[in-house]
């Protein structure tokens, strides 16, 4: 190898997706615009990346040169990609945060619904299911935008991204949040940050 594609870098991540146990993308975002320019490559790869690795009882995987890591839950597949030379454990650490992030808000979610009241009462699920992710998407994305800008991981604590997106147990949903509420709330962070 040449040099150049050994020195470290900071754009870690390559791609992040979900998809769901029948390997529809539910949400994917691609860092690394010559990794797979058109969706027609995207789910190309998403497929054979589902393929390989839905029934395995692994973490990691290296298909078509890349490193991907991975986690299922009940009905949904979570995948960060890097480059082949990545360390692993960096990329586990932004599915980490992730997958506990997503847990945390969505099973408060759940436990808005009344099926599910009496279940989750009192802590956190263990489990991200599918409904709940495609009912509180808005707050998918801004997890995902919090844990990673470009392909490089600004946090990996998932405390610290509830925290910055303004998620709390006892607040409504981000979905019943009003847009002047988020964008208030995105300029407080702005300007606190700043300001630290």
């Amino acid at each position: 190898m040449d040099s150049m594609s050994m020195e470290p870098s900071l754009y870690t991540v390559k791609a992040l997706f979900i998809l769901d146990n029948d390997g529809n993308r539910l949400l994917s975002k691609y860092y690394d615009p010559e990794l797979y320019p058109s969706m027609k490559e995207q789910n190309n790869f998403e497929k054979n990346v589902f393929n390989k690795t839905h029934k395995a009882d692994n973490e990691i995987a290296f298909l078509e040169g890349m490193t991907v890591v991975y986690k299922s839950s009940i009905d949904l597949f979570f995948y960060v990609v890097g480059s082949p030379q990545e360390n692993e454990l960096m990329l586990m650490s932004v599915l980490n945060c992730l997958f506990d992030s997503l847990t945390q808000i969505l099973s408060s979610c759940a436990g808005c619904h009344g099926n599910r009241c009496g279940s989750n009462a009192g802590g956190w699920g263990k489990n991200v299911e599918r409904r709940y992710l495609l009912e509180n998407m808005e707050g998918v994305f801004l997890v995902v935008d919090e844990i990673i800008d470009g392909g490089v991981i600004l946090e990996s604590d998932p405390q610290q991204v509830l925290q910055k997106v303004n998620y709390k147990s006892d607040e409504s949903p981000l979905s019943e949040q009003s847009v002047a509420q988020v964008i208030q709330s995105a300029k407080d962070q702005i300007k606190w940050s700043i300001l630290k």
